[in-house]
């Protein structure tokens, strides 16, 4: 063969993207690969991907929301302060995510005592501001739970009870279940529901681990008793997928109007920065509302939006909220049942 030749190969080759999931394509033994290769092709991809790249397309559904609404803005608080990795959970290593110094390295094998005291901010102070902050503006809001650190702070549970709030479960840990054994992860899911029902008198119907394993939605489905769960960030509004051959409906949560960027590389570094990024957010889709409504998700944390100089960002944008109409604030329970009634599962339709 001519170096010419060689050189071409290679870069062709060095041009095609590397097949990671070979899974992917049809296999190098069937029909259409032997037709595919007959003509000089590539065999067709594969029809049962297992992810959905469409959704509803060119045109999204009318969710109908109550009032006429343009837009469904629903607030999440993140109750995860006493869930973390600590020794004293039995954990390899102390936590060290979003929390204020960023970069911050995971010391195995001790505590970390800075950064449980920056989590301890959380359910000590910064719970009660923005309890304050959305009874100030007559919100009623969901709480993702994790079931350990809540069952550590009764009067927080009542609380949250009491304001009316959705109590969703966040999982009985707040750790990355990536690598959790299905076991060990079922076992957990039954614990946080047993823990939530005693700390708040009632079951939780939603649910959202954040740091998922493969099996998470399988097995939530298996437990039963949930209406929803929001380990996705996929769409603008609520939709069916079948699990296990189930019909489940998932509310998509967001990652990016999220307060969690405070506590990464790259991330918001004051309030305006967030509360520019959020508003823009709110405009594009109250905008979309006009003749394609839609659902905003908001994300908070309590040791990070807790903060008196975050908080006052958040009171401006709920500030800027009011001053539109037609702007339905919910509780993910409500965007819930609003679909099931509105848009019930049909089987072949997501919607």
């Amino acid at each position: 063969m001519s170096l010419r030749k060689r050189t071409s190969q290679r870069f062709r080759a060095a041009a095609l993207p590397p097949q990671s999931n070979p899974g992917g394509r049809q296999g190098k033994s069937g029909p259409q690969a032997r037709s595919a290769r007959r003509k000089g092709g590539e065999a067709p991809l594969r029809v049962d991907y297992p992810r959905d790249l469409v959704g509803y397309g060119k045109t999204s559904p009318d969710p109908k929301w109550p009032g006429g609404a343009r837009l469904a803005l629903q607030i999440v608080m993140n109750y995860e302060e006493g869930g973390e990795r600590s020794v004293l959970h039995g954990d390899a290593e102390a936590e060290a995510y979003l929390q204020e110094v960023v970069g911050l390295p995971a010391l195995r094998g001790v505590r970390n005592l800075q950064v449980e005291s920056m989590y301890e901010y959380g359910s000590r102070a910064g719970f009660w501001r923005l309890m304050r902050t959305f009874a100030q503006h007559g919100i009623k809001i969901s709480v993702f739970a994790v079931a350990m650190a809540l069952e550590r702070h009764p009067e927080a549970a009542a609380a949250i009870v009491e304001a009316g709030h959705e109590v969703v479960s966040h999982g009985w840990r707040w750790i990355d279940y990536q690598f959790v054994s299905e076991k060990v992860e079922r076992a957990h899911i039954r614990r946080a529901v047993a823990s939530l029902t005693r700390a708040t008198g009632s079951r939780p119907l939603g649910w959202y681990t954040g740091r998922l394993s493969p099996n998470t939605r399988r097995l939530v489905v298996e437990e039963g008793g949930f209406l929803y769960d929001a380990d996705a960030y996929n769409d603008d509004l609520p939709y069916w997928t079948l699990v296990s051959g189930k019909p489940h409906l998932v509310v998509p949560y967001t990652l990016d109007n999220n307060d969690m960027k405070f506590g990464l590389p790259g991330g918001f570094a004051t309030g305006d920065e967030w509360l520019a990024h959020v508003r823009d957010a709110f405009d594009v889709l109250y905008a979309e509302g006009a003749d394609r409504p839609k659902m905003m998700s908001l994300g908070l944390h309590m040791r990070l939006m807790g903060r008196p100089g975050r908080a006052a960002a958040l009171t401006r944008f709920l500030d800027y909220v009011e001053r539109h109409e037609h702007v339905w604030i919910c509780r993910r329970i409500d965007i819930a049942r609003h679909w099931i009634d509105q848009h019930p599962y049909r089987p072949g339709k997501i919607s």
